[in-house]
């Protein structure tokens, strides 16, 4: 069994540059910790992708590989760089003033990652008043590993909203909750991100998600509850008894 264009399903992974054998990538954090790659800010989770679709891309040729697998199998990938991250192009490297960088300039080394002219580039080399930043991808030119385990296949509306719920909000999945009945669904925010940065824009990608690929449904609602921490409960006052007099 093969999975059809728009498939959405689920995977473990972990990449590695073939050549040097280099960890930049996966969904485990029990392999983040292993390979000295461990955030702690990053939800490690399976990857939701959707099979020769932009919403939840991966590389070409992971997701070329992928279209040919089944739930349940493992595999090795090999991503070759014009399916990966495109070959190495020597006009992106570029010379400038070190001065340019204002003042980042004292704070940055050779391997960093910086932004400039709103472009982001690593610097390749310091020195003589210059800075070389390279504008290629990172792993631009190399072969690309994936180490992947596929998962499951979200097929029921049901799945398919968990799944994306899960992949767009920032929350551990606990926290996740939504109401699914005939053609409409009720998702609730949870508290923690309700100031968050960025919540409309979320909410505006997991409806376009939602429709897209459970297109039976015909409304997403968005519940959300605002607790006003400044009240607090008032416990019933207790009055003090006067002080008994004593017989004269």
């Amino acid at each position: 069994m093969t999975f059809d264009k728009g498939s959405l399903i689920l995977v473990d992974y972990t990449a590695k540059v073939k050549d040097s054998e280099e960890v930049f990538d996966t969904t485990l954090e029990e392999d983040a910790k292993k390979y000295s790659i461990h955030e702690q800010n990053v939800k490690y989770q399976p990857k939701l992708v959707s099979i020769g679709e932009v919403s939840y891309p991966v590389l070409k040729g992971l997701d070329e590989a992928l279209a040919k697998t089944a739930v349940g199998d493992k595999l090795t990938v090999e991503v070759t760089p014009e399916k990966g991250f495109g070959e190495r192009d020597s006009g992106k490297v570029r010379m400038i003033p070190i001065r340019k960088l204002g003042e980042d300039a004292e704070k940055v080394s050779v391997g960093d990652t910086i932004e400039v002219d709103n472009k982001r580039g690593i610097i390749r080399f310091i020195g003589s008043g210059r800075v070389q930043i390279d504008y290629n991808h990172r792993y631009a030119g190399k072969t690309i590993l994936f180490d992947v385990n596929v998962l499951k296949s979200l097929d029921a509306p049901n799945d398919k909203v968990d799944g994306i719920l899960k992949n767009r909000l920032p929350v551990e999945d606990s926290k996740i909750s939504f109401d699914l009945k005939d053609k409409e669904v009720s998702i609730t925010i949870p508290e923690e991100i309700l100031r968050a940065d960025g919540l409309q824009i979320m909410k505006h990608f997991i409806q376009l998600d939602i429709f897209k690929f459970v297109p039976t449904l015909e409304k997403v609602n968005f519940v959300e509850t605002h607790v006003n921490k400044q009240t607090k409960e008032k416990k019933p006052e207790t009055k003090e008894k006067a002080p008994e007099q004593k017989a004269a």
